[in-house]
């Protein structure tokens, strides 16, 4: 025997009865319910979820933009970081964005195309 039991008395149903045999509870639906109960794939521990879309930027762009225009935080946006850029342009009138977009675009023109791609999330062109 499979191992059905009725879900409203316990009692040991055949795969095949439609209704409990005990109290004439109804075996159908218990089957459905243990048809549709059953567990979906995850996926594997490790493996990124599928982005349909990763925005495709330039390592070489965003280090021009980032030592040229870096206080106003141009090179944030062109990334997709927009809350970053709006606090550049909050606080470009104590230069510190300048001198911390300067650095950063010499970091991103020294970088290589993959770890520029993994720290920033884009893909690069």
């Amino acid at each position: 025997m499979a191992g059905n039991f009725c879900s409203h008395c316990g009692n040991a149903v055949s795969p095949m009865a439609a209704a409990c045999p005990q109290c004439g509870h109804p075996v159908a639906d218990q089957q459905a319910t243990q048809q549709a109960a059953q567990p979906v794939a995850q996926p594997a521990v490790g493996q990124p979820l599928a982005n349909p879309y990763t925005p495709v930027k330039s390592r070489v762009t965003a280090g021009v933009l980032g030592i040229l225009v870096g206080g106003l935080g141009i090179h944030k946006f062109y990334l997709g970081k927009v809350g970053l850029g709006v606090v550049y342009l909050l606080l470009v009138w104590t230069y510190v964005p300048a001198i911390i977009g300067l650095v950063e675009g010499i970091i991103y023109l020294t970088q290589s195309d993959q770890d520029f791609a993994k720290k920033q999330g884009v893909r690069v062109a």
